[in-house]
């Protein structure tokens, strides 16, 4: 996230994602349960639409939205790779505890590991939502593993 960020954006959670303004991010997962006010909240920082699944050009970002009963979350992960720019980021968006379709965190960073991907940091973005932040080996690496 840029050191300049307008004081007004701290009412846009997704300033939190560290998105700049250009960056193409690619959205995966997306259900009638995923929060809208996060979705326009990334157009509104990137000044770009989130992309689906179809798109087969280079993302600087996926967005992926991942409830228990969404199938093996490793293989959404490497899925989430395949279009991912080198040094790109994955954030991983789960239901909090308590809520239908939860994801362990024991089992986020095991599937994170299998896809070759670290866990670098998790926060509570929105009401029903956490976030996780997966990097490439490489991105891992250039952060130190913090961003």
């Amino acid at each position: 996230m840029s050191a300049t960020a307008d004081p007004a954006d701290k009412s846009n959670p997704a300033t939190r994602l560290g998105f700049e303004e250009g960056q193409i991010i690619q959205e995966l997962g997306y259900d009638e349960d995923t929060d809208q006010d996060l979705r326009e909240g990334i157009e509104e920082l990137t000044g770009t639409d989130l992309v689906d699944e179809d798109y087969d050009d280079v993302a600087d970002a996926v967005l992926l939205w991942h409830r228990d009963d969404d199938g093996d979350l490793t293989d959404a992960l490497v899925d989430a790779l395949e279009y991912l720019a080198e040094g790109g980021l994955i954030w991983l968006m789960t239901p909090k505890t308590g809520r239908d379709g939860h994801i362990e965190a024991s089992d986020i960073n095991d599937s994170a590991k299998t896809a070759g991907l670290s866990q670098t940091s998790s926060i509570n973005i929105v009401k029903d939502w956490a976030a996780t932040r997966l990097a490439t080996k490489s991105t891992a690496k250039q952060s130190g593993g913090k961003r």
